[in-house]
């Protein structure tokens, strides 16, 4: 896959928030006719606590290698014309907020929808990427992360 075509970032949450429009704009190609996109947002719930926000931390270099990897693996799965896009937010985000955001395009809709899965099932499971959940109460504690699982996916978010 040729680095014109993939776009991979961390985006400081002290600094600005992930653009979906801009990772749509990324992939879009008048070749394409399939375009898929994936956002992850903070959500207000998780193991049976409240949550107002998360902070996530990431080894920056490792994490863009991953992603372009990611990219990569996918653009072979495929076997066919890809533009992928990639961003991570780091640092502390708020109940709604764009935490993840994968996009890909390609010239029909299976591809799109394959290499989109692809890229955020390896972000998930395998980016140096660590959370901490903030709760109602003013607790807070780190996830268990995805990164190190040695288990199969399954398939939960």
């Amino acid at each position: 896959m040729d680095d014109a075509n993939v776009h991979c970032a961390i985006v400081d949450a002290a600094h600005g928030r992930i653009d979906a429009a801009a990772a749509l704009e990324f992939v879009s190609d008048p070749a394409f006719g399939g375009t898929a996109l994936f956002l992850g947002r903070i959500r207000d719930f998780n193991r049976g606590r409240d949550v107002t926000g998360i902070s996530y931390d990431l080894f920056d270099p490792l994490a863009l290698t991953l992603f372009r990897e990611a990219a990569q693996t996918a653009a072979a799965e495929v076997d066919a014309p890809l533009k992928v896009y990639v961003a991570h937010a780091k640092g502390r985000l708020a109940v709604g907020d764009i935490a993840v955001v994968v996009a890909a395009g390609t010239p029909h809709r299976d591809e799109a929808f394959r290499a989109c899965r692809s890229v955020i099932e390896a972000v998930k499971h395998r980016a140096p990427i660590w959370k901490q959940e903030h709760y109602v109460d003013g607790d807070s504690v780190w996830s268990e992360g995805c990164s190190l699982c040695t288990h199969e996916h399954d398939g939960a978010a």
